[in-house]
């Protein structure tokens, strides 16, 4: 039994999406589950439908009719016979959306975000679904809310494990004895069946809940780079592809801010030591990267950038350490205003942590923190992190840059650094 999971650049125009149906179709013998997220920006283009809606300051309606143009155009290209299902079934989508936005905003920004932005995994597994069935193909498209069970934490919704495995193993094993079964990522549901997110970027996690509870042989992850890279092409000229991972290496790699995976998705894998493959939909007969038990290091040392960061240093007012009723009151803080830590370090009187710049949520959180501590900041900086890295590493990373914090243990350096070139 194997998980595929396809990301939004994937099935983002009809082309692709044919594609990835070819993909499939090797496959259609097996027992195959397939995870998708929405179709290429579509999250970002909801994301401006929730903002607008909830602040009452733009078009949301016409930010949603965009979205629905673009899905339509991508039916229209799929099938030539308007009068298919798929067209009623997808207008029926945009509907529950719709009434969502007929009247002004009455529960929470996290709440109603969940129960917008979730629409775009509907409509792409359905499109995709539909399709698969269209070329001839055994599918049958599952709602993942009937599946993946979450405490009501909107927009990062804590997975009920023992009920998630419950319902999954009740029904899918025989469903996908006949049937390629097609689902979202990104998306749960509460014990009310509220629509719940797991969190930006979090199909990859879907992926691997499923194949998880379903104990399955390998999942793969496909993408439109090789596999992992040992650099993001954006910021490296020359990357390296890395054939083979260890799940550590992995988690190291994605805690620290590698996008080519999210950071939950390694540990349920390891667990059940299920095979994580990572491959590339645009050139589906290469190997790519393998991610398993292994005792084998990195063959190459591996760079994660994350510019826009923001430097926060905090000391006590009064002559007070920086210990445990300090740091406590610190980390309610960035946990109420949903701030995660990029690189941290403390003394006996001082705390300092990058974050990304995420806007009005950082402000809010230095109001806060300023109301008990002396607290400095410098904006628009760079994190640089090197796994398995050496001198000639590092110093190929700092030309031009100023260090403002360099932190280094066994295997991995972080430096933050300034642009002198700003």
């Amino acid at each position: 039994m194997q998980v595929f999971k396809f990301g939004g650049a994937s099935v983002k125009n009809a082309d692709n999406i044919k594609n990835i149906t070819s993909i499939i179709s090797t496959y259609n013998s097996s027992e195959l589950l397939v995870v998708v997220s929405a179709i290429n920006k579509t999250t970002n283009k909801l994301e401006s439908v929730i903002n607008t809606f909830f602040n009452q300051n733009g078009d949301y309606f016409g930010y949603l009719d965009e979205v629905k143009t673009e899905h339509f155009q991508i039916l229209q290209e799929l099938f030539e016979d308007s009068s298919h299902p798929i067209f009623n079934e997808i207008a029926n989508a945009f509907v529950e959306v719709e009434w969502i936005l007929e009247e002004e905003p009455q529960d929470t920004f996290d709440y109603l975000y969940d129960q917008i932005v979730s629409l775009g995994e509907i409509l792409s597994s359905r499109i995709i679904a539909a399709y698969l069935k269209h070329t001839g193909m055994q599918a049958q498209w599952i709602d993942a809310r009937d599946y993946i069970q979450t405490d009501n934490t909107y927009r990062e919704a804590t997975v009920n494990w023992q009920l998630t495995e419950d319902r999954i193993r009740r029904d899918l094993p025989e469903i996908l004895d006949e049937y390629i079964v097609i689902t979202q990522g990104f998306i749960g549901s509460t014990s009310e069946n509220f629509t719940t997110t797991l969190g930006r970027e979090g199909s990859d996690y879907s992926a691997a809940i499923f194949a998880s509870c379903l104990n399955a042989e390998d999942i793969t992850i496909w993408k439109d780079v090789p596999g992992v890279l040992n650099a993001d092409p954006k910021w490296f000229a020359e990357t390296e592809l890395i054939p083979e991972l260890s799940y550590t290496d992995a988690i190291e790699l994605t805690y620290y801010g590698a996008t080519v995976i999210h950071p939950k998705t390694i540990k349920p894998l390891q667990n059940k030591k299920i095979t994580l493959n990572v491959r590339s939909f645009l050139n589906p007969d290469k190997a790519g990267t393998v991610i398993r038990t292994t005792n084998q290091t990195l063959p190459v040392p591996s760079f994660i950038f994350k510019v826009e960061q923001v430097f926060i240093n905090i000391q006590p007012r009064d002559f007070s350490f920086i210990v445990e009723d300090n740091l406590s009151y610190i980390f309610n803080l960035l946990h109420k205003h949903r701030i995660k830590i990029n690189m941290m370090h403390n003394s006996a009187i001082s705390f300092a942590i990058s974050v990304d710049n995420t806007g009005s949520n950082i402000n809010s959180l230095l109001e806060e923190l300023e109301k008990r501590f002396k607290v400095s900041v410098q904006t628009g900086l760079e994190l640089i992190t090197i796994r398995y890295y050496n001198q000639q590493t590092i110093e190929r990373v700092l030309v031009n840059k100023e260090i403002i914090r360099e932190l280094k243990d066994q295997y991995t350096c972080q430096i933050l650094v300034k642009d002198l070139n700003e």
